[in-house]
């Protein structure tokens, strides 16, 4: 069989299976003496199998791989040296001067004639879908498959800056996902021409005898004859490789067979598959084109669509996407960390709550990465919600929030020490702690928790009824019971005032409404606020060692002026002097030059015109240290600037308020809230919950609001089913407010004791999925609601729970 029949026979087979057909009737494929081991090494199989954990961040380093070939294929073709003094210095600077017309990729048909250069294309059966990955990058000619496809760990790009790849090892990464053989086809011709290489790679299929003297199997290569298949291409031959609009002549095109997908990729690929490699490509430097087969899916009208990175959907999704804002945290040890935040409204016009919800999990989590960090655009790892609701302690959020962080502009030292060889998850150590409070530190204050509190306070109550239930139940229990220990291990209860009556709060006068922004696409002004200190006619901030202060400049920029994806602008800090303590003014040798020498320094985007900037003295300064700091604000042909000195105080000692001008803090159990179907006087309504994200139905029971380990409300839903079926079989006015008395007292004690059971005993809860070796987390909140709604509430209001609940019935 010559090379070219060879190829096109092993292209065709659309399966694992339909593969191994062509491998029996092939005498050349069943020779062992032209299979050679992947990297030269036959113990390749812990550099294979030990990189990515999931299938499709496998399948992001082929394309991330499609992206580095066609950068520099444009390097080679502008004649200039990939490892050069020329060679550009980041991704973003290769797209900058090789693709210099990349804004027009806003237009949908400009990004979709680019993505044909990059194409993701579906094979075979739905369920057992073959993926070809191609690009028409630089490809390479077959002599160097060995030297490049076939190598491992020679770090090829390691000295090529405007790149991902530096391992030389992720191409090998989407091999273990490969069916059970882990066949996969790698073809390549080189732009300037010359023969059309391939070869096939697998994992080497055992003898009796190996097995009995080998501990570990091995992936290799095929060489025909002691060299890569190859054969010619006519003068301007084109191959019919399956391709969206084009014939194959110079690139790469590989085929994964029998693809492990999983099962929120499987259907419409270009539509599902598009959606999850938008995630780990949060903002890519080329678009991709993810093409489904007419055979597949003959009805859909959309089997082509491009793709370019999460971050343009969020841009263009603003009936899911409420606000967006940024906080970049500038530390001279870590170096420069934007985190944005995308807060998603709770409630989407014409769904529920909880369709909202799934529809926003199925579009912008698929993956469960609430928290990405990226480099370049691509995803390194992630933490999930749980980052959410235990270190920002916001549970209102955790469905409807997803921040990103950019780590590319942090210190090489720093970054190294973050992410895995394989690029898809963090280390763990004192690195992946140090950027884990960075980021929280970040969040916990300023606009997110804004947000979060009028979320928050948009459900609350003052919860009139909590008072009588703990006073009822407290007031029977004696002060030495364990569980009355328990309680207040749990919740630190003062009752030493209980007798007392709390003072009233003084009445506020109604706000004002605050006139509405309209910001500006790009700003026309910048002012520094901070009030009538100056020196020399500049500003003054007074910063105390060891604490902040968050200065604020005024602008009339859109909030996402500085955020967004087209013609964003830039806040820069600079330091223009720094006069030392014991000095009259200038610099001198070892003093600092960059503001981040001398301040960690958090920038906000600009929140209804303005911008916050918060600095926090670092150990090398002194009392007394001054630095004016100028602050700019870029514009299309105009900066904006502001100037303001930042002086060191001594740190602030806060007197400790006395005890008896403390007000009595109560018993310190949550709050219980009743909740009804319709508005209720004095009550939440589900629509209440609802618009902040907090479903409920007949189905729910109650809903528990943890901050962190603090469980401050308990909302009972007094039009569950549970609660109407029991109330049908009863006939006085008394005896439905008695079960309704019971109902909630049975829900709002059980639900706070099976709280302190799980707090105090530290559990973990999980839930089996249809991976057995990753079982799926569960939220606290999430586990009691359910554990509410399979029958227990129905076991507590139907069978005696003995003198308790009788004592408050009466």
């Amino acid at each position: 069989m010559d090379n070219r029949t060879l190829f096109f026979d092993l292209f065709r087979a659309s399966t694992e299976s339909e593969l191994d057909t062509v491998i029996q009737r092939n005498p050349a494929l069943l020779d062992s003496a032209n299979w050679k081991p992947y990297g030269g090494n036959e113990n390749n199989y812990a550099v294979v199998e030990n990189q990515q954990a999931a299938a499709v961040p496998a399948l992001v380093e082929k394309i991330t791989n499609s992206v580095d070939a066609i950068l520099m294929r444009r390097c080679l073709e502008e004649d200039i040296d990939p490892k050069g003094p020329n060679a550009p210095g980041s991704v973003e600077e290769a797209v900058e001067r090789f693709f210099p017309k990349h804004t027009n990729w806003d237009l949908t048909g400009q990004r979709k004639g680019q993505a044909e250069r990059i194409q993701v294309v579906a094979d075979g059966p739905k369920k057992k879908s073959s993926v070809i990955v191609y690009d028409d990058g630089e490809g390479q000619h077959p002599d160097d498959f060995e030297d490049t496809f076939l190598s491992l760990l020679r770090g090829n790009k390691n000295d090529v800056l405007f790149v991902q790849g530096k391992y030389n090892m992720g191409g090998a990464g989407a091999l273990i996902f490969c069916g059970d053989k882990r066949y996969q086809l790698v073809a390549s011709r080189r732009y300037t021409g010359g023969p059309f290489g391939f070869t096939l790679l697998r994992k080497h299929p055992m003898t009796a005898h190996e097995r009995d003297t080998k501990k570990n199997t091995w992936y290799e290569y095929l060489k025909i004859d002691g060299a890569i298949p190859r054969f010619d291409l006519e003068p301007g031959e084109t191959l019919d490789l399956g391709l969206h609009n084009r014939g194959f002549k110079t690139g790469s095109i590989l085929k994964l067979y029998s693809y492990e997908l999983p099962k929120g990729s499987r259907s419409v690929f270009s539509r599902d598959l598009n959606q999850s490699i938008n995630e780990y490509l949060f903002e890519p430097a080329l678009p991709v084109l993810t093409v489904e087969t007419e055979a597949r899916y003959p009805h859909d009208r959309n089997r082509q669509r491009d793709l370019f990175g999460l971050k343009r959907r969020l841009e263009e999704s603003e009936r899911y996407v409420e606000e967006v804002f940024s906080e970049t945290v500038d530390n001279a040890d870590t170096g420069p960390l934007q985190i944005t935040c995308y807060v998603f409204r709770p409630r989407v016009a014409g769904k529920s709550a909880k369709e909202s919800k799934e529809t926003l999990r199925r579009e912008f989590f698929k993956n469960g990465m609430s928290v990405p960090f990226s480099l370049n655009g691509q995803v390194h790892g992630y933490y999930t919600t749980e980052f959410i609701t235990r270190s920002l302690k916001f549970p209102l959020l955790k469905d409807y929030l997803l921040i990103h962080v950019d780590c590319t502009r942090l210190h090489l030292e720093f970054r190294s020490e973050l992410f895995m060889a394989s690029r898809d998850r963090l280390k763990t150590g004192k690195h992946s702690a140090q950027l884990r409070e960075i980021v929280a530190k970040a969040l916990r204050t300023g606009r997110l928790k804004e947000i979060y509190k009028h979320r928050k306070d948009s459900i609350s109550v003052e919860g009139e009824d909590t008072d009588d239930l703990i006073r009822s139940f407290a007031g029977n229990l004696p002060l030495n019971t364990d569980l009355m220990r328990l309680l207040d291990q749990t919740f630190k209860l003062d009752r030493k005032d209980k007798g007392k009556s709390k003072p009233k709060p003084r009445s506020k006068p109604d706000p004002k409404e605050p006139e509405e922004f309209e910001g500006q696409r790009f700003p026309t002004f910048l002012k520094v606020n901070l009030g009538g200190n100056e020196q020399d006619g500049i500003p003054v901030a007074r910063i105390p060692l060891g604490g902040e202060r968050t200065i604020r400049l005024s602008t009339d920029a859109e909030d996402q002026y500085l955020d967004r994806t087209h013609e964003p602008g830039e806040l820069k800090i600079s330091l223009l002097d720094f006069k030392p303590n014991d000095a009259d003014g200038g610099t001198a040798p070892g003093l600092p030059r960059d503001v981040t020498d001398a301040f960690n320094v958090v920038r906000s985007s600009p929140s209804k015109g303005m911008i916050r900037i918060t600095l926090n003295p670092k150990k090398e300064v002194q009392v007394g240290d001054a630095a004016r700091i100028k602050v700019t604000l870029t514009g299309p042909g105009r900066d904006h600037e502001g100037i303001f000195w930042a002086k060191v105080t001594d740190k602030e000692n806060k007197p400790k308020p006395k005890k008896k001008d403390e007000p009595d803090p109560g018993i310190g159990l949550p709050k219980c809230v009743r909740v009804y179907q319709e508005e209720t006087e004095g009550a939440k309504s589900w629509d209440d919950l609802e618009s902040q994200g907090a479903s409920m139905n007949h189905d729910t029971v109650m809903h528990p609001l943890l901050e962190g380990d603090t469980l401050s409300l308990i909302y009972v839903n007094m039009d569950a089913r549970v609660l109407k079926n029991y109330k049908s079989g009863l006939t006085s006015s008394e005896q439905h407010e008695t079960a309704e008395r019971r109902f909630v007292s049975a829900v709002y004690f059980h639900t706070l004791f099976l709280y302190m059971i799980n707090k105090n005993r530290g559990y973990e809860i999980t839930r089996a999925t249809d991976d057995e070796a990753r079982p799926e987390p569960v939220d606290l909140t999430e586990y009691l609601k359910d554990l509410f709604e399979s029958y227990y509430s129905e076991f507590l209001l139907n069978f005696e729970m003995g003198q308790l609940m009788t004592a408050l019935a009466d």
